[in-house]
């Protein structure tokens, strides 16, 4: 009997921190935006796409204009190709996402976009 307490108590808490959650997560904004995407290759050499979206999350955006691919994972989707360029494994190779030169806190599904935002796809050595 103890134990269902705890139990109940446990799901009671879940659905309220899921809630929570849910309400205060990141969300991008609705309707078309306009977004500058500059990659940086190995080489240090870079390109600049502007890609218009409806798109409300990064992740979906640079999918949708077909200049990342990836694989889906525990964390949502792992960048493994962008622009062509594959990441090689073997090199410790990955793509790290910023944003106007910083920090992004969240997953390329989650990250929310607003029109003007200007983002950078760095290949990365090492990790």
């Amino acid at each position: 009997m103890k134990q269902m307490k705890l139990l109940a108590a446990l799901a009671a808490a879940v659905v309220v921190l899921l809630g929570i959650w849910m309400c205060f997560r990141p969300k991008g904004i609705e309707g078309t935006k306009d977004l500058d995407i500059q990659v940086i290759y190995a080489d240090e050499s870079s390109k600049d796409f502007q890609i218009s979206t409806d798109a409300e999350v990064l992740g979906k955006a640079l999918v949708e204009a077909g200049l990342i691919e990836g694989e889906d994972g525990p964390f949502g989707l792992y960048i493994t190709t962008v622009d062509g360029v594959t990441a090689d494994d073997s090199l410790q190779q990955w793509w790290c996402v910023t944003k106007s030169g910083g920090r992004v806190d969240t997953g390329i599904d989650s990250t929310p976009i607003a029109d003007g935002d200007h983002f950078e796809i760095t290949l990365k050595t090492g990790y």
